[in-house]
C-alpha cells in the first residue's frame, strides 16, 4: 500500500538515498531540510525547506503522513550547541508533532555511537551507552525521548547503524577515495588487523522499510543495523586501493603516537578527524545483527568490500561533478587541513 513518508535531512546522503529507494517502491516522499533538495528527482518529491526545531515547519511538514523517518542530524564536526540543539530539541519537536498528528510509524536514525569505545564485541542493543563527545552524548538523550514517546503510544523504531557508505557519500571517506584514484598507498591505525564492519546505505534502507511495514508491535523496538560480511580495516582500505588499480597498499603507522598527533590536530581545527573516529579507527568494532534478523527478517545484501567498491565507483564516475566546497556533512569533502600535506608522505 502506497504511504506518504516525512523525511527530516531528504537533502543529505541517507535522505536522497531513502528518497529513491522509496519512490522506486511508488511510495509518496515529502523532504524536510534547512538544505536545498538540489536532484534530478526534486519534480518527484514534496521538499519542504525548514529546521525541525521550528515548531511551524514541522507541523507544516508532517500534516497527512504515514511514516516519520528521522534523519536530519547535526554531525560531530559541528559545534556543540548546534548539536545539542538539532539532535535532542529538534527531535523533541518532531516526536510531539508525529504523536499529535497519530503518525503510525515514527523511524529514529541513531547511531552505534551510543556505544562509545566498547571493551567486548559483538555489541548487542542492551549493552551500556556511553557517547563520546557530544553527537554520542545527543544520540542516546535523543534515544531517551523516543523511549518516552513509546510509552505515550507513538510506535517508534530506533536504528543503530554501523558507518554507511553508498552513492552520495563523502566525508571522511572522501580522503580514501581521493588517495586511491591519485595512486597513493593508504594509512590505518595500528596494524590495520582489527575487524572493523561498516553498512551500505541501500542495505540501512530496506532496515527502514521493514520497520515502516512489519507488525508495529516488531518495529516498536531498537535494532542495531551493520553489514554481516566484513573484514579488518586493512582489508576495507586495500579493497579500494585495489579497485583503483595502482597496486598501491595500505600502510600501518603506530597507533599510539599517530592517536596523539591526530588529537594535537583537532586542537587546532588541522584535522577532520574528532576523537570517536581516530579512538575506534585502530579497535576492533562490530555489533550484532541477530535482533534484527530475527524479528524483522533483515538480510545485507553488501559486505564491506562491496560497500565500498560501490561508493568508490560513485566517487569516480561523478569526481568532475563533485563540490569543491568543503563543509560538514556527509555530501561533501571535509576540511583536511594538515592531512592535504600528508598524503605527499604515502
Amino acid at each position: 500500500m502506497t504511504k506518504l513518508f516525512l523525511i527530516t535531512g531528504g537533502a543529505g546522503f541517507l535522505g536522497i538515498n531513502l528518497c529513491r529507494y522509496l519512490l522506486s517502491r511508488h511510495h509518496s516522499v515529502r523532504s524536510l531540510d534547512i538544505a536545498p533538495f538540489d536532484y534530478p528527482e526534486r519534480n518527484a518529491i514534496e521538499a519542504i525547506r525548514g529546521d525541525i526545531r521550528d515548531p511551524a515547519a514541522v507541523s507544516r511538514a508532517m500534516d497527512g503522513v504515514d511514516v516519520v523517518v528521522h534523519c536530519a542530524a547535526a554531525l560531530p564536526l559541528c559545534e556543540k550547541e548546534e548539536i545539542f540543539s538539532t539532535n535532542i530539541a529538534g527531535t523533541r519537536v518532531l516526536l510531539e508533532r508525529a504523536l499529535e498528528n497519530r503518525v503510525a510509524r515514527f523511524i529514529h536514525i541513531s547511531s552505534t555511537a551510543v556505544y562509545g569505545i566498547p571493551d567486548h564485541h559483538p555489541i548487542y542493543e542492551h549493552d551500556r551507552l556511553h557517547g563520546v563527545g557530544p553527537y554520542g552524548e545527543s544520540k542516546i538523550e535523543a534515544e531517551k525521548l523516543c523511549e518516552e514517546f513509546r510509552r505515550n503510544g507513538l510506535c517508534v523504531a530506533i536504528l543503530r547503524p554501523k558507518s554507511f557508505v553508498g552513492p552520495e557519500r563523502l566525508g571522511a571517506f572522501e580522503l580514501l577515495y581521493n588517495w586511491a584514484y591519485e595512486g597513493r598507498n593508504f594509512p590505518v591505525l595500528g596494524s590495520g588487523n582489527n575487524r572493523y564492519q561498516l553498512l551500505d546505505v541501500e542495505d540501512l534502507c530496506e532496515a527502514i522499510d521493514l520497520c515502516a511495514t512489519s507488525d508495529p508491535k516488531l518495529a516498536n523496538d531498537t535494532y542495531n543495523v551493520a553489514a554481516r560480511e566484513f573484514g579488518t580495516m586493512r582489508d576495507n582500505f586495500q579493497a579500494v586501493l585495489d579497485r583503483a588499480g595502482h597496486s598501491k597498499k595500505v600502510v600501518a603507522l603506530p597507533a599510539r603516537a599517530s592517536i596523539w598527533t591526530l588529537k594535537g590536530l583537532e586542537l587546532l581545527h588541522l584535522s577532520p578527524f574528532y576523537k570517536w573516529i581516530y579512538e575506534t579507527a585502530g579497535r576492533e568494532s562490530f555489533v550484532s545483527i541477530e535482533h534484527i534478523e530475527k524479528k524483522l527478517g533483515f538480510v545485507p545484501r553488501y559486505s564491506n568490500r562491496d560497500a565500498l567498491i560501490r561508493n568508490y565507483d560513485w566517487y569516480v564516475a561523478h569526481r568532475g561533478q563533485i563540490r569543491r566546497t568543503s563543509g560538514t556533512s556527509h555530501r561533501v569533502a571535509w576540511r583536511k587541513g594538515a592531512l592535504r600535506l600528508a598524503k605527499l608522505l604515502f
